[in-house]
């Protein structure tokens, strides 16, 4: 009773969510609504008058967004809340296009759609991740075309809705059960194009965070290239088609072989024009002077040494010769001027003998009174003489 009271004392709410379930039997005068949140495994119990659902503008149908203002009741025997509306608001496309572009600010300002963000996707996974509806063209699409293009690939699909109120927290569990799988390398969100309604679990503010926040690579492959759902720009890599996702994921096995085969064949070819550039250096080496004829270097080094010796020889033979004649030419003149030739042509030299002493020349008579010692050397030999006297 307690909690009927609190409740009942909350007033009347803005409630907003997509309807799953709608029960108006002609004739009565209650309709029962089940309202569920698109994003959490989530839903409420709603009652209203039937001529509210008649007087919308919109027609109700399940799977369609709405507003509902209402009055919280709860029901102590059975334990449960339920809303009394007594407004309803289907939620129109501006609307929603208007709040995709809200939250579109608001992921962008907190970063979630910057590309240094981006994670590279790996180039041959081993196993891809699949998330999309049972049996779909996108499903048919990203398998016939991974497969065609590299045989051996693998797959772990889920399948789970992909519009409606229980897209959401099902495509949740599939991603995290994929990005806890560690032979997953690479997840691929596929569906077909739709109208703005049907894309919007795409847009959805959780979806986008568990994007953000998952380890393995995620590539977005909804809709067709003019739709762009929010999930596109959190995701590490947009796909405009879910063809082109398998593209994207998965390398072309014949266009690899034809690129290791140019490959090879270029190698090959560099190879071959590096041998025979470098057999014509050799050639050329080998045709070098000094390698084509080794010794013919040293032998015009002998020879020069020989004409250098030879040359050597002959100036030092004419210097000996020079200098001998010039020693023959110094050795007459010393004869003629030497004291031999003086006394060879009648002249003598007179010494006056000392006692215990070496004899001295006599130079003049002066020195040689009567009586003197003298020795006299001429040119064939000496005399001694003693002086007699002196003569005028």
């Amino acid at each position: 009773m307690k909690v009927a009271g609190w409740i009942d004392r909350l007033g009347s709410v803005w409630v907003e969510g997509q309807l799953t379930q709608i029960n108006a039997r002609p004739g009565t005068r209650t309709a029962f609504l089940v309202l569920r949140d698109p994003s959490a495994d989530m839903s409420l119990s709603v009652t209203c008058s039937p001529q509210l659902l008649d007087r919308s503008p919109v027609p109700l149908t399940e799977g369609v967004r709405v507003i509902l203002y209402g009055k919280l009741s709860f029901y102590t025997g059975r334990g449960t809340v339920s809303l009394r509306a007594t407004d309803i608001r289907a939620v129109g496309v501006g609307e929603l296009l208007a709040r995709i572009e809200r939250l579109r600010a608001l992921l962008a300002a907190e970063g979630l759609f910057d590309p240094r963000l981006k994670r590279p996707l790996p180039f041959l996974p081993r196993t891809i991740g699949l998330i999309t509806a049972r049996a779909s063209a996108a499903e048919r699409d990203v398998l016939t075309v991974a497969q065609r293009r590299w045989p051996a690939v693998r797959f772990a699909v889920e399948h789970t809705p992909v519009q409606g109120p229980t897209a959401v927290p099902a495509i949740l569990s599939a991603l995290e059960r994929l990005d806890a799988d560690e032979g997953v390398d690479v997840i691929v969100l596929a569906r077909g194009g739709g109208s703005v309604e049907d894309l919007l679990p795409f847009s959805d503010e959780a979806l986008c965070r568990a994007i953000s926040k998952a380890t393995t690579p995620i590539v977005s492959a909804i809709g067709h290239e003019p739709d762009s759902p929010l999930s596109d720009h959190v995701a590490d890599l947009r796909a405009a088609t879910p063809t082109d996702a398998a593209k994207l994921v998965v390398p072309d096995a014949v266009a690899e072989q034809n690129l290791v085969a140019d490959l090879r064949s270029r190698t090959a070819a560099a190879l071959r024009n590096w041998v025979a550039r470098e057999a014509r250096g050799l050639e050329m080496i080998r045709h070098r002077p000094a390698l084509a004829d080794p010794v013919a270097g040293i032998d015009q080094r002998g020879e020069e040494i020989e004409r250098l010796v030879d040359a050597g020889r002959r100036d030092v033979l004419r210097e000996l010769a020079k200098q001998d004649t010039l020693a023959l030419h110094l050795r007459a003149r010393l004869q003629t001027l030497g004291p031999a030739a003086t006394l060879a042509r009648g002249y003598a030299v007179v010494q006056r003998m000392v006692a215990g002493g070496d004899p001295e020349v006599l130079r003049s008579a002066e020195d040689a009174p009567p009586g003197t010692q003298i020795r006299v050397r001429v040119a064939d030999g000496a005399v001694t003489a003693a002086v007699m006297g002196k003569v005028r």
